[in-house]
């Protein structure tokens, strides 16, 4: 199901992947958009009913097609959690360059009562710089807590650029989860957490910055995403 809302930046879109179905349809979903996606246990049984809305949007080089946030809608909801993949109006509009930080903000914001209508407690989450929107807007709109897929942590080469203190600031239990060998900021750069517990980190061993992982990796592409998938739902069923 899709759905428009209009924002002070334009109109954008979701598409809601939600809980309480069979989790088969699911599979079905994830394995047109994505064939190496992680695939959804078959069942004959009803998923669980929605008890969260886990929000996700895309980053500023690509939309709600990435591997990342295809496997999570094919796999959670049949967890009790309905995965909204949000679009930015700039992506919905057809432009190729994000907007200023500022103006992804402003769209993030329009879109929250959307996501909230369900009357879930909801997640805020994305992945590269919807991530950073995410940490930003989360304690103003009363996000749940963050996920965020592939934190840019700093511009390629410039590690000196920190954005740390967007991760750190976002004031409610974040969840990162990175690739090993992210160009934007591998594991073991990510900075020391003040206060203690104030992130957790789950690690894509290899995973570049849109969680690929090279033919010669003793990692395949699947298993990737099960890191990812597996280490969200851990999460998730640990917020309170």
């Amino acid at each position: 199901m899709t759905e428009l809302v209009e924002t002070d930046a334009g109109t954008a879109r979701i598409t809601w992947h939600r809980a309480g179905k069979p989790a088969e349809k699911h599979e079905k979903t994830v394995v047109k958009a994505e064939k190496t996606a992680v695939k959804a246990e078959k069942t004959d049984e009803t998923a669980k009913a929605a008890r969260l809305v886990l929000a996700v949007s895309h980053g500023a080089g690509g939309g709600i097609e990435a591997r990342d946030l295809r496997a999570l809608a094919a796999v959670l909801p049949a967890h009790g959690v309905t995965v909204a993949l949000v679009e930015q109006p700039w992506r919905v509009a057809g432009k190729k360059l994000a907007p200023a930080p500022k103006t992804l903000d402003a769209g993030w914001r329009g879109l929250w009562p959307a996501l909230a209508a369900p009357g879930l407690p909801v997640v805020a989450g994305g992945r590269s710089a919807g991530a950073r929107v995410a940490c930003r807007t989360a304690t103003e709109l009363g996000a749940h807590a963050v996920l965020a897929l592939s934190f840019p942590l700093h511009p390629p080469g410039r590690p000196e650029k920190s954005r740390a203190g967007e991760l750190l600031g976002a004031g409610v239990p974040t969840l990162v989860v990175q690739g090993g060998n992210d160009p934007f900021g591998r594991p073991g750069e990510f900075p020391q957490q003040t206060p203690p517990g104030s992130y957790e980190l789950v690690e894509v061993p290899y995973g570049d910055h849109g969680f690929a992982v090279p033919k010669r990796a003793p990692v395949g592409q699947e298993q990737a995403l099960t890191v990812i998938t597996d280490g969200v739902l851990k999460w998730v069923s640990s917020l309170a």
